[in-house]
C-alpha cells in the first residue's frame, strides 16, 4: 500500500478540498486525485463525495479515514522514536507563535514544557503564518502555534485551544446579544492579510455556509488594525473574543444555527526530527492543560 496515497487522503480530509490539499502538499491536483482513486480501488471503499458544498467523507470513508489517521500516527511515532534514540536532542524547544495567539496560551506552553519527563526551555519567535511555515519546514523552528486554518498538511497537527468569535458592527445599534452569522452577512467586513490566519478563517466561515462575504475596500495590516478600524466605524469585523481591545458600539457573540462560532488554535510540528517524540509529549501536555480533547481529524502527518 502506498503511504503517500494515505497522506493524500488525510490531506483531503483536513482541507475538505482536492485542490487545496494538492496546493498545500506541493503536488498537482491530478496527481493527488489519482493517488486517492488508486487507494480507493485498493481498499474497495469510496472515501469522498464531491458536491457544490465541497468534499465530504462518505459514511464508510469517515470510518476508514479514522483508521488511516491511526496508521499514519503510529508510523510517525515509530520514526520519531527511532530518531530520538539515534540522535541527541537539545534542552530547548524553539516555538513560533502567530500574533493572534494570546499570552495565556503562550504561558500554558511554558508550563507544559516544564512538566515534561525531560523539562525544557522555550525560545519564542512571533511571526505571521508564511515565515513560521518556512522556518518550521527548514528546521529553524521545532513547533508553531497558529490558527487552525488549512495548510501544512504534511506535518503533525493538534488543536490545543478554542475561543468564541464576536462580531463588531458599528452600523448596528448598541447590542451585546448573540447574533446569527446569516444576520450579519449584509455588513462590509474589514479584512487583513491572509498571513495572520484571521482573514482565511473569516473567508472560510462565510464560504462554508454559502453566504456572500462583503468586504471593506481597504486592507488592514493586522488583526489589531482590524479592531481599531472597526472602532473607527470603517466596517464590521470578526475577531476572537480575547483580541477585542477597543470599545465598540456593537460587539456580539457570533452564532451559527444556535451554536457559538469558535476559532481553533493548533500546534504544528514535524515528528520526523530527533525532537519529534518530545514534541508529541509537549503537545499532549499543552492540550491537557487547556482541557481540549483531541477530535477526529485534529492530527495530520
Amino acid at each position: 500500500m502506498n503511504i503517500e496515497a494515505l497522506r493524500y487522503a488525510q490531506a483531503v480530509s483536513r482541507t475538505k478540498s482536492f485542490s487545496a490539499a494538492a496546493r498545500a502538499y506541493g503536488v498537482t491536483q491530478p496527481a493527488l486525485s489519482n493517488g486517492v482513486a488508486r487507494l480507493e480501488d485498493e481498499l474497495g471503499v469510496k472515501l469522498f463525495d464531491r458536491s457544490p458544498r465541497g468534499v465530504r467523507p462518505t459514511a464508510h470513508g469517515a470510518q476508514t479515514l479514522l483508521l488511516i489517521d491511526q496508521v499514519l500516527s503510529a508510523l510517525d511515532n515509530l520514526v520519531a522514536e527511532t530518531r530520538r534514540l539515534a540522535f541527541p536532542v537539545t534542552d530547548t524547544i524553539r516555538m513560533g507563535v502567530s500574533p493572534i495567539i494570546g499570552a495565556d496560551l503562550v504561558a500554558r506552553a511554558f508550563q507544559a514544557a516544564r512538566t515534561l519527563k525531560r523539562p525544557r526551555d522555550l525560545v519564542l519567535r512571533e511571526a505571521d503564518l508564511d515565515p513560521l511555515s518556512v522556518d518550521l519546514r527548514e528546521g529553524r523552528l521545532d513547533i508553531v502555534l497558529v490558527p487552525a486554518v488549512p495548510g501544512m498538511p504534511t506535518l503533525r497537527h493538534r488543536v490545543i485551544a478554542r475561543e468564541p468569535v464576536v462580531v463588531v458592527d458599528p452600523a448596528a445599534s448598541r447590542d451585546e446579544n448573540p447574533v446569527e452569522l446569516k444576520a450579519v452577512a449584509d455588513a462590509a467586513f474589514i479584512l487583513g492579510p491572509s498571513t495572520c490566519g484571521l482573514t482565511t478563517f473569516t473567508t472560510d466561515l462565510f464560504r462554508g455556509h454559502d453566504l456572500p462575504l462583503l468586504t471593506y475596500p481597504g486592507e488592514a495590516a493586522s488583526f489589531r488594525a482590524v479592531d481599531e478600524w472597526a472602532a473607527m466605524g470603517l466596517g464590521a469585523a470578526l475577531l476572537p473574543r480575547s483580541k477585542i481591545t477597543h470599545e465598540h458600539t456593537s460587539c456580539r457573540p457570533l452564532l451559527q444555527a444556535g451554536e457559538p462560532v469558535e476559532i481553533a488554535y493548533e500546534a504544528v510540528w514535524d515528528c520526523e526530527t530527533p525532537l519529534g517524540a518530545d514534541l508529541d509529549e509537549f503537545v499532549m501536555a499543552l492540550t491537557e492543560a487547556g482541557e481540549v480533547p483531541p477530535a477526529p481529524g485534529d492530527t495530520a502527518p
